[in-house]
């Protein structure tokens, strides 16, 4: 039951990150850069790959995509372990996905985000890796 209860928080943790992350994203402008210039010149360079494709509408996709993956992993792992966790915990595939995911992107955030997030990612690897031991003692 712990082992449930543990992977129940380390998903809830993600999810309410991804969702944070993605309503940062598309509802405010704290993710906006603080130099004003800056977003003028994202808005007006393309990448490489298109002349078509501008940074700044680049930047807010890849913010949003990477949020609402973050939240689906966590809203599924938790739906999973609240209604299904005989089948969860038979399916090492998605336990160890879910550890090494949450893994990388602790590392992620060792090397590039804020400490706070990192923190908080840490928290919930924690509860997943000890979820998963727990599930096999």
């Amino acid at each position: 039951m712990i082992a449930q209860y543990l992977w129940e928080t380390g998903s809830a943790i993600i999810g309410l990150m991804g969702l944070s992350h993605l309503r940062a994203t598309l509802w405010t402008n704290k993710l906006f850069p603080r130099n004003e210039k800056l977003i003028e010149e994202m808005r007006d360079a393309s990448l490489l790959i298109s002349e078509k494709l501008m940074m700044w509408k680049s930047w807010i996709g890849f913010n949003a995509t990477h949020s609402s993956g973050t939240a689906f992993i966590g809203i599924m792992n938790f739906y999973l372990a609240l209604n299904c966790f005989t089948f969860l915990r038979s399916s090492q595939f998605l336990l160890l996905l879910t550890i090494l995911t949450v893994g990388f992107y602790v590392w992620v955030a060792w090397k590039y985000w804020l400490r706070i997030v990192l923190v908080m990612l840490s928290v919930a690897w924690g509860a997943f890796i000890v979820a998963y031991i727990l599930m096999f003692i």
